[in-house]
Protein backbone atom coordinates (compact mmCIF):
# COMPACT_ATOMS: atom_id res chain seq x y z
CA UNK A 1 0.00 0.00 0.00
CA UNK A 2 3.12 2.67 0.58
CA UNK A 3 5.18 1.27 -1.70
CA UNK A 4 3.06 2.12 -4.96
CA UNK A 5 3.25 6.11 -5.65
CA UNK A 6 1.15 7.66 -8.01
CA UNK A 7 2.65 8.68 -11.12
CA UNK A 8 5.03 12.08 -11.01
CA UNK A 9 3.05 15.46 -10.99
CA UNK A 10 5.49 18.72 -10.46
CA UNK A 11 3.90 20.54 -7.42
CA UNK A 12 4.81 22.92 -5.54
CA UNK A 13 5.76 21.59 -2.51
CA UNK A 14 5.98 23.39 1.15
CA UNK A 15 9.16 24.12 3.12
CA UNK A 16 8.86 22.19 6.64
CA UNK A 17 8.80 25.80 8.61
CA UNK A 18 5.67 26.89 6.73
CA UNK A 19 4.36 23.90 7.38
CA UNK A 20 4.69 23.13 10.83
CA UNK A 21 3.29 26.76 11.24
CA UNK A 22 0.68 26.04 9.58
CA UNK A 23 0.10 22.53 11.69
CA UNK A 24 1.05 24.57 15.09
CA UNK A 25 -1.68 27.39 14.12
CA UNK A 26 -4.45 24.51 13.74
CA UNK A 27 -3.29 22.92 16.69
CA UNK A 28 -3.16 26.02 19.12
CA UNK A 29 -7.05 26.55 17.68
CA UNK A 30 -8.39 23.33 18.50
CA UNK A 31 -6.35 22.66 21.90
CA UNK A 32 -7.26 26.23 23.15
CA UNK A 33 -11.12 25.52 22.26
CA UNK A 34 -10.60 21.79 23.87
CA UNK A 35 -9.18 22.97 27.06
CA UNK A 36 -11.61 25.94 27.83
CA UNK A 37 -14.58 23.46 27.24
CA UNK A 38 -13.63 20.36 29.12
CA UNK A 39 -11.06 18.10 31.14
CA UNK A 40 -10.10 14.43 30.71
CA UNK A 41 -11.69 12.35 28.77
CA UNK A 42 -14.46 15.36 27.31
CA UNK A 43 -11.68 16.86 26.84
CA UNK A 44 -10.12 14.58 24.21
CA UNK A 45 -13.53 13.92 22.69
CA UNK A 46 -13.93 17.84 21.66
CA UNK A 47 -10.46 18.02 20.92
CA UNK A 48 -10.53 15.19 18.30
CA UNK A 49 -13.90 16.41 17.35
CA UNK A 50 -12.46 20.36 16.76
CA UNK A 51 -9.53 18.84 14.61
CA UNK A 52 -11.81 16.85 12.54
CA UNK A 53 -14.20 19.81 11.79
CA UNK A 54 -10.76 22.45 11.38
CA UNK A 55 -8.86 19.80 9.24
CA UNK A 56 -11.45 18.03 7.61
CA UNK A 57 -15.01 19.62 7.01
CA UNK A 58 -13.12 23.35 6.64
CA UNK A 59 -10.77 21.74 4.08
CA UNK A 60 -13.16 19.95 1.61
CA UNK A 61 -15.51 23.81 2.33
CA UNK A 62 -12.55 25.76 1.68
CA UNK A 63 -10.51 24.20 -1.77
CA UNK A 64 -8.30 22.16 0.22
CA UNK A 65 -7.28 24.97 3.20
CA UNK A 66 -7.73 24.82 6.72
CA UNK A 67 -7.03 28.21 9.30
CA UNK A 68 -3.19 27.58 9.47
CA UNK A 69 -3.13 26.15 5.78
CA UNK A 70 -4.57 29.60 4.45
CA UNK A 71 -2.53 31.98 6.85
CA UNK A 72 0.79 30.12 5.16
CA UNK A 73 -0.37 29.73 1.60
CA UNK A 74 -0.83 25.70 1.45
CA UNK A 75 -3.09 23.08 0.80
CA UNK A 76 -3.94 19.94 0.54
CA UNK A 77 -4.60 17.50 -2.15
CA UNK A 78 -5.60 14.25 -3.27
CA UNK A 79 -2.97 12.86 -5.91
CA UNK A 80 -5.47 10.44 -7.27
CA UNK A 81 -8.00 13.37 -8.86
CA UNK A 82 -5.78 16.33 -8.59
CA UNK A 83 -8.38 18.36 -6.11
CA UNK A 84 -9.10 18.51 -2.32
CA UNK A 85 -9.78 15.38 -0.63
CA UNK A 86 -13.53 14.23 0.15
CA UNK A 87 -14.52 14.05 3.69
CA UNK A 88 -13.49 10.41 3.98
CA UNK A 89 -9.96 10.57 2.27
CA UNK A 90 -9.42 13.69 4.62
CA UNK A 91 -10.97 11.83 8.32
CA UNK A 92 -8.56 9.12 7.96
CA UNK A 93 -5.21 10.83 7.67
CA UNK A 94 -6.62 13.94 10.28
CA UNK A 95 -7.73 10.69 12.81
CA UNK A 96 -4.09 9.81 12.73
CA UNK A 97 -2.29 13.01 12.98
CA UNK A 98 -5.34 14.64 15.35
CA UNK A 99 -4.61 11.62 17.59
CA UNK A 100 -1.13 12.13 17.55
CA UNK A 101 -1.51 16.01 18.36
CA UNK A 102 -3.60 15.13 21.10
CA UNK A 103 -0.95 12.97 22.51
CA UNK A 104 1.88 15.53 21.93
CA UNK A 105 -0.43 18.60 23.91
CA UNK A 106 -0.96 15.68 26.80
CA UNK A 107 2.69 16.02 26.74
CA UNK A 108 3.56 19.29 26.89
CA UNK A 109 1.40 19.73 29.14
CA UNK A 110 3.59 17.34 31.47
CA UNK A 111 7.14 18.53 30.46
CA UNK A 112 8.10 20.41 33.94
CA UNK A 113 6.43 16.85 36.15
CA UNK A 114 7.23 14.45 34.07
CA UNK A 115 10.47 15.04 31.06
CA UNK A 116 10.34 11.58 30.03
CA UNK A 117 6.47 11.20 29.25
CA UNK A 118 6.67 13.99 27.40
CA UNK A 119 9.24 12.43 24.59
CA UNK A 120 7.33 9.89 24.55
CA UNK A 121 3.84 11.48 24.07
CA UNK A 122 5.73 13.80 21.66
CA UNK A 123 7.42 10.91 19.57
CA UNK A 124 4.30 9.63 17.09
CA UNK A 125 3.82 13.38 16.17
CA UNK A 126 7.88 13.13 15.58
CA UNK A 127 7.88 10.48 13.51
CA UNK A 128 4.62 11.26 11.62
CA UNK A 129 6.14 14.38 10.20
CA UNK A 130 10.12 13.39 9.90
CA UNK A 131 8.44 11.07 7.06
CA UNK A 132 7.81 14.19 5.20
CA UNK A 133 11.39 15.04 6.12
CA UNK A 134 13.11 11.92 3.95
CA UNK A 135 10.49 12.00 1.48
CA UNK A 136 12.13 14.14 -1.11
CA UNK A 137 10.11 13.55 -4.01
CA UNK A 138 6.50 14.10 -2.76
CA UNK A 139 7.49 15.83 1.50
CA UNK A 140 4.72 13.73 2.43
CA UNK A 141 4.58 13.30 6.12
CA UNK A 142 2.61 9.77 6.65
CA UNK A 143 -0.59 10.17 7.19
CA UNK A 144 -0.26 11.87 4.23
CA UNK A 145 1.24 8.55 2.54
CA UNK A 146 -1.64 6.65 3.82
CA UNK A 147 -4.32 8.33 2.41
CA UNK A 148 -2.70 9.42 -1.01
CA UNK A 149 -2.72 13.56 -0.13
CA UNK A 150 0.16 15.73 -0.27
CA UNK A 151 0.41 19.35 1.14
CA UNK A 152 1.43 22.12 -1.70
CA UNK A 153 2.03 26.07 -2.09
CA UNK A 154 -0.90 28.19 -3.17
CA UNK A 155 -1.15 31.88 -4.25
CA UNK A 156 -4.51 31.69 -1.98
CA UNK A 157 -3.84 33.09 1.24
CA UNK A 158 -2.75 35.40 4.20
CA UNK A 159 1.15 34.63 3.60
CA UNK A 160 1.50 35.10 7.22
CA UNK A 161 5.29 33.65 7.09
CA UNK A 162 5.59 36.51 4.75
CA UNK A 163 4.30 39.63 6.67
CA UNK A 164 5.55 38.60 9.86
CA UNK A 165 9.31 38.29 7.99
CA UNK A 166 8.84 41.66 6.65
CA UNK A 167 7.39 42.87 10.15
CA UNK A 168 10.97 41.69 11.96
CA UNK A 169 12.89 43.28 9.01
CA UNK A 170 11.07 46.43 9.69
CA UNK A 171 11.67 46.40 13.40
CA UNK A 172 15.16 45.28 12.63
CA UNK A 173 15.59 48.81 10.39
CA UNK A 174 13.88 51.22 13.07
CA UNK A 175 16.58 49.70 15.89
CA UNK A 176 19.58 50.78 13.84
Amino acid sequence: MFDEKPPYRPYPTVPMKRRAGGFLIDLCVVWFLSAIVGKGFLQFLLFMLFWWALRVVVVEKNKGQSLGGWCMDMKVIDLRYDRAPDLLTSSKGEAIVGFAAYLATCGLALILNNPISTVLLVLPLLANFLVAVGDNEYSQAFHERFTETMTIETDRGFSLDLRLRDLLDEIKDKMR
